[in-house]
């Protein structure tokens, strides 16, 4: 209590200062050193995607492609704009000697220090994402076109899918934890619409629902660290946040720091699937495929990684005033998630919750990176994960597209039908499970070097656990995308609709992605070429962190991925290469114990319906209902009758008090006019006496009193 109560006084005393008025905004515009106009209207990769939206929700039916041009043209764009940022920063230098450029416009409408600021950054962190989005974006929105012909509610899904990009571009681009969480509740809502996009199937509307509550609960602990963080410092502005931290001041910050990162770090949690509530992400494959692979690669998951690193400095605590206890919890549950939802993998039939899974387990070790305190290996995987993580996707949408079947037990044979789709999807197979040179390679092992240099050097000795599960981790990944792919391209086939490859519209996208799946690790080659790193590492001078980085390949930690890699695939081959009549029988391995575990997704599910939903819809919510009956209803039903009551005795007053007050007063007037009418003759002699008569009277009461 007395804690709260401290917090409580911070908050008080930090409406004495503002921190970040929109006229120290308009300084930091004019202090940034940029490359002209491309970096200060930057704020366009913001706003165009959200015009987009509604211009397709007004005038979208009515366009020749119904909407979608409008889509494209936004996200193609962001993707041209986000590419030549990306490309400046890379070779040039957008941001000379590691400025940045933070732009706001602020309002103090509520009054100070509340200032409710609108901006964009442009740093290496926000242009990564930049590119990311745009990139990834206009691929897959090319793709959606082939993909949703015919769709009931085709121009409504690209009013949804332009919303939903727009929403992540806010969020990335945002100076202050309050426009993040604006573009993070935009990221949910626009999720929750293309998820349950088909709303005809309940079960469809149930996943866009379980999503939703998911991470509203996972929103809740954002909103109070973003509070606890603001009030102690007095700002929501990251860079005055981060000032505090790079400069090492004791304070209230200090004080509730560890707080303040695990609250934060619980709503990354809920935006990026880690375990235990990771379980919204599968069932988010109800959605249209474009969703999903936009959603699992550039967008919505990565967002709670984005936020750690936008937060980083807070969280490596060099000073050790801050949050770097927090590091323990995040590197543990990055590692859990890493490696316990990636075996779920191993018994789904459904290719889009194979790949679902997949997604959960890689961003376990996207965030284990940052809980070892690997800036740089934690988002390299985000980025190269973007892009094979799209393309595998995007390649299952082509299998499905084309036999009409998620099931996995209704394909088989198609790599001869489909030969676009599947060498695409080989590709980025090697990607993820991380085969040299493909990108996926270089982005893992930087995570697993990482991980091993924090259990020693870094002594964060819990590290040396997560490294043996990263590396088991590596063999569970290779093991079920071995198994994905026989069952999916060999053999023979075992549905019954006629497989064909994908029109050009969707084909093109893939084999863009592939080459993004082949290439995009080679920026960040230890020994050879490490641009990535630098490029990432273009932050405001005083947020800027000393990092450890390998300046070679951690041959022992290669070998042993690798090695585990190759074995995986030849078991899994060994195992499922071979067909069989069904796929029920080539899929014929069924470990005791592990296997209905698996299945039965840990009893996690069971335990939130059981355990929590049900209770409250149970004896709670009859509880709830015999309050709001008895007790609520009952104090409205009683000021009702209230009201009813004095609104009659107002209705008597009114009519017996009121009006005869104003009927007596009428009446007399009525009657006083009547006596002076008769008194109004128009004889000149007669108002004369009147006249004398008044004024002899006037002289006799002035003459006595």
């Amino acid at each position: 209590m007395t804690s709260m109560t401290n917090l409580f006084n911070q908050l008080i005393l930090a409406t004495e200062e503002v921190v970040h008025t929109s006229e120290e905004a308009e300084h930091a515009v004019e202090a940034g050193i940029t490359s002209g106009p491309l970096v200060e209207w930057a704020w366009l990769i913001v706003v165009v995607p959200l015009v987009a939206a509604f211009l397709i929700m007004f005038f979208g039916k009515k366009m020749p492609w119904k909407g979608w041009e409008i889509a494209w043209g936004a996200i193609a764009f962001v993707g041209v704009y986000g590419t030549v940022l990306f490309v400046l920063n890379a070779t040039q230098g957008v941001l000379y000697e590691g400025t940045v450029e933070i732009a706001t416009i602020g309002t103090n409408i509520l009054g100070e220090p509340f200032v409710l600021e609108w901006g964009w950054m442009v740093d290496g962190l926000s242009i990564m994402m930049y590119f990311l989005v745009g990139v990834v974006g206009t691929l897959v929105f090319t793709y959606a076109k082939g993909y949703m012909k015919g769709d009931i509610r085709f121009t409504w899904f690209f009013v949804s899918f332009s919303l939903f990009a727009g929403g992540m571009l806010v969020l990335v681009s945002a100076p202050n934890l309050i426009q993040l969480i604006v573009g993070w509740e935009l990221v949910g809502v626009s999720s929750y619409l293309l998820i349950a996009h088909y709303w005809e199937d309940f079960d469809n509307v149930d996943a866009g629902n379980k999503a939703f509550m998911v991470n509203k609960v996972a929103d809740a602990a954002l909103f109070l660290g973003a509070i606890i963080m603001a009030v102690s410092v007095g700002s929501f502005n990251f860079e005055t946040i981060l000032d505090v931290v790079v400069e090492g001041h004791e304070g209230p910050l200090s004080q509730y720091a560890f707080w303040a990162g695990l609250l934060l770090f619980i709503g990354a949690m809920g935006k990026s699937a880690q375990f235990p509530l990771h379980v919204w992400l599968p069932d988010a494959m109800a959605g249209p495929t474009p969703v999903s692979a936009l959603m699992h690669a550039a967008t919505m998951v990565t967002a709670g990684v984005f936020l750690l690193g936008r937060l980083f400095p807070f969280y490596l605590d060099v000073s050790g005033l801050f949050a770097g206890d927090v590091r323990d919890i995040i590197i543990v549950i990055g590692g859990i998630t890493l490696f316990f939802t990636g075996l779920i993998a191993l018994v789904q039939d459904d290719i889009k919750k194979v790949l679902a899974y997949s997604t959960v387990s890689q961003l376990g070790y996207m965030i284990a990176a940052m809980g070892a305190g690997a800036y740089t290996a934690g988002l390299f995987h985000l980025f190269t994960h973007a892009f094979f993580k799209a393309l595998l996707f995007l390649g299952a949408g082509s299998v499905i597209h084309a036999v009409h079947s998620n099931n996995m037990s209704d394909m088989g044979g198609l790599r001869k039908k489909m030969p676009i789709t599947f060498w695409t999807f080989i590709i980025g197979t090697f990607a993820l499970i991380g085969v040299f040179p493909f990108a996926g390679f270089f982005s893992k092992d930087e995570i697993l070097a990482s991980i091993k240099y924090a259990g020693g050097d870094g002594g964060q000795d819990i590290a040396n656990l997560i490294l043996v599960l990263g590396i088991l981790g590596a063999f569970v990944t290779a093991f079920y995308m071995t198994r994905a792919v026989a069952l999916t391209f060999f053999g023979e086939y075992k549905g019954e609709a006629h497989p064909h490859e994908s029109p050009k519209s969707m084909a093109y996208p893939l084999i863009g992605l592939a080459f993004f799946a082949v290439v995009a690790g080679w920026v960040n080659i230890p020994g050879v070429y490490t641009g990535f790193t630098d490029w990432l590492a273009t932050r405001s001078p005083s947020t800027t962190f000393d990092l450890h980085h390998a300046e070679t390949f951690d041959w022992a930690v290669v070998a042993a991925s690798t090695m585990l890699v190759i074995a995986a695939v030849v078991i899994g081959w060994m195992i499922y290469g071979k067909d069989a009549g069904t796929q029920k029988e080539r899929d014929r391995v069924r470990i005791p114990v592990l296997w209905p575990l698996l299945e039965n997704l840990y009893y996690i599910d069971d335990f939130y319906m059981k355990g929590i939903v049900r209770p409250i819809m149970g004896p709670i919510a009859r509880v709830i209902l015999w309050f709001d009956m008895r007790v609520v209803d009952g104090v409205v039903n009683g000021v009702g009758l209230g009201a009813k009551g004095l609104a009659s005795g107002v209705q008597v007053i009114d009519a017996e008090v009121v009006d005869g007050v104003y009927n007596v007063t009428a009446a007399g007037t009525s009657a006083s006019g009547d006596v002076l009418r008769r008194s109004f003759t128009g004889r000149v002699q007669q108002y004369a006496a009147f006249s004398f008569v008044g004024v002899i009277v006037i002289v006799v009461l002035f003459v006595i009193f």
